[in-house]
């Protein structure tokens, strides 16, 4: 499942974000992040992911792709172990 994670975190944070050539470590608000967005990107992986994670975690962690794939990573290993 890791994988599939890791694939469907990408694509939606590219999708939400605008991630130009040079940018794969930039966070969150260095792509432009705002409300909005976050609510988006929530609600993405909550829909196809079916792990939920606060919006405001985006907003106090400014996660870079990595730091968002390891924390749905993490939900989703809470999760299964619930």
């Amino acid at each position: 499942m890791s994988s599939n994670i890791n694939e469907t975190v990408s694509r939606i944070w590219h999708d939400v974000l605008t991630v130009q050539d040079g940018q794969e470590d930039a966070t969150f608000f260095d792509l432009g992040g705002e409300s909005i967005s976050a609510v988006r990107l929530v609600s993405r992986i909550e829909e196809e992911l079916d792990i939920w994670i606060d919006v405001g975690d985006i907003f106090e962690d400014d996660p870079t792709l990595a730091d968002l794939t390891s924390t749905v990573t993490a939900k989703a290993a809470e999760a299964s172990a619930a």
